[in-house]
């Protein structure tokens, strides 16, 4: 799946972008890590927003944090480099659900702490997402989507 995600759109072959896994065993860690950095950044969270960290730490199935990593100053502008990564993130997602499997996409707080970023990333870099796969528990539910009409339209040429 990461070969497959890691096929992605990246002009000037940069790849702004990279994969760090979470294996099972080192999911506790997470949790500290998640705890710690809540009672630092929101002393008054309160414990439901503890518990919901840790829960998150431990969601089933393989846990992958998707980074950013745009290289600065470059002539590919950092906005395509940030393109690209998104592109690598779905890549993942396509891949782990054409081979049978499911994956979400995650944020939340935890994404954009500090002190999250810092044990994940580089200078300069930072999380994009935790995207978990696994197996189906129950059906998918189809979470609503724009009818194409409201977000598609053919282009018209200006006139001259």
């Amino acid at each position: 799946m990461l070969t497959i995600a890691a096929r992605t759109p990246d002009h000037g072959k940069l790849f702004p972008w990279r994969f760090v896994t979470v294996a099972g065993d080192q999911r506790d860690a997470l949790a500290v890590l998640f705890r710690q950095s809540l009672a630092k950044e929101d002393e008054c969270a309160l414990p439901a927003k503890h518990e919901k960290a840790d829960e998150f730490a431990h969601y089933a199935g393989q846990l992958v944090v998707l980074i950013s990593a745009p290289i600065p100053d470059h002539k590919i502008p950092v906005w395509e480099q940030e393109l690209s990564c998104g592109a690598a993130g779905m890549n993942l997602l396509l891949a782990a659900h054409a081979l049978g499997y499911v994956g979400g996409w995650v944020t939340g707080w935890y994404a954009y702490s500090e002190s999250v970023r810092r044990a994940f990333c580089g200078p300069g870099e930072r999380i994009a997402g935790f995207i978990f796969i696994g197996q189906p528990s129950r059906d998918i539910e189809e979470r609503p989507r724009a009818p194409l009409a409201t977000v598609w339209k053919p282009w018209q040429p200006p006139e001259i």
